[in-house]
């Protein structure tokens, strides 16, 4: 019992070095939506609570903050800026975040009217 309680320990030590490498080497990709990188990092976080490893959602906001593309940046200054980081939740971070995004890029339809006016792209999704 002794012999197979510690190879399950073994393994799960394995998993959740995995699990921080990832956490830790993940950024937002180019063209990425906020709620894509919520939903990889969630996912992330989820599966290390779940080997026994918890994050602080101080941890995890200084993460995301960190991870988020150059055209964020004003954002992430306005964020620190005026908010106390330490006391910021993950949910009201995904938040602001969310309306600095809608706010960046007009909708689907606002795009191709501008599109069709303009003979241009907008926002990065495609023509």
């Amino acid at each position: 019992m002794k012999i197979k309680y510690q190879g399950t320990n073994r393994v799960k030590k394995a998993q959740l070095q995995t699990l921080r490498k990832e956490y830790e080497i993940l950024h937002m990709k180019e063209g990425e939506t906020i709620t894509t990188l919520f939903s990889r990092i969630l996912t992330i976080i989820n599966k290390m609570k779940a080997y026994g490893e918890n994050k602080d959602d101080s941890d995890v906001v200084s993460k995301i903050l960190r991870s988020l593309t150059p055209k964020f940046n004003y954002v992430v200054c306005s964020i620190e800026e005026s908010n106390n980081t330490n006391a910021l939740t993950i949910n009201e971070l995904q938040s602001k975040l969310l309306l600095h995004e809608q706010r960046m890029c007009p909708s689907i339809e606002e795009e191709h009217a501008l599109a069709v006016t303009f003979g241009g792209r907008g926002c990065g999704r495609g023509a």
